[in-house]
């Protein structure tokens, strides 16, 4: 895609009008703090169950966990300048899957408190954890917003034109599901909310994929 042309004037034309659907991210930055920083909750639903027991913490996963960013912003980036149907439809399934979410955390508030108190050992990568845990809430955490973008992501990949030889799809799985177990292991999050997020994956799949105007690479292949 080339925006060498591209002016706000033309910003309804054909050429050019998935571009305003880049507006929803300032919208979810201001919907995703109301809910975090100044929404009043008189309780939260505490997310737990025995799994979660079972799922040893392990700092190591604080790599795909973080590799998340690059992982959804550079889909997008991609997506946006190389194909720009499989931008839009990655996209709607965002802005899907995320309104969503938004709704359920302002209607259902959950908390978890899986997150160790000690660490089992000392480095830098349980240091660098133990400050993020300093300004990242434990808070409106089922769905996981982690997992719904790592799908998003995923999905956005499967999607484009390039990008369809076994080896790169097997790659783009396997990030995801490495950034998904590491919401866990990070203690992060419950196994619940992960598990939460796959009915809204497949619903927002069904209508920004399945039924989308344009035919997805995915679907052809």
């Amino acid at each position: 895609m080339d925006y060498r042309n591209f002016r706000l004037s033309k910003i309804n034309t054909d050429e050019f009008r998935h571009v305003k659907l880049l507006l929803f991210w300032p919208l979810f930055g201001i919907m995703f703090s109301f809910v975090e920083r100044f929404y009043h909750v008189g309780s939260y639903y505490v997310m737990h169950c025995a799994f979660d027991d079972a799922i040893p913490f392990c700092e190591w996963f604080l790599i795909p966990y973080l590799f998340w960013f690059v992982y959804l912003i550079g889909t997008l980036v991609y997506t946006f300048f190389f194909d720009v149907p499989a931008f839009k439809r990655m996209m709607r399934f965002i802005i899907c899957t995320y309104t969503i979410t938004m709704v359920i955390y302002l209607l259902f508030p959950t908390c978890q408190n899986l997150r160790p108190e000690v660490f089992p050992r000392d480095n830098a990568l349980t240091r660098f954890i133990g400050w993020f845990y300093t300004f990242d809430t434990n808070t409106n955490v089922c769905p996981s917003i982690h997992v719904l973008g790592s799908v998003a992501a995923m999905f956005g990949l499967l999607d484009c034109r390039k990008l369809q030889k076994p080896w790169v799809k097997f790659a783009v799985c396997v990030m995801a599901l490495l950034i998904c177990a590491s919401t866990v292991f990070m203690k992060q999050h419950s196994i619940l909310d992960v598990l939460a997020a796959v009915p809204l994956c497949l619903l927002g799949h069904y209508l920004c994929y399945q039924r989308a105007d344009e035919p997805s690479t995915a679907a052809v292949h």
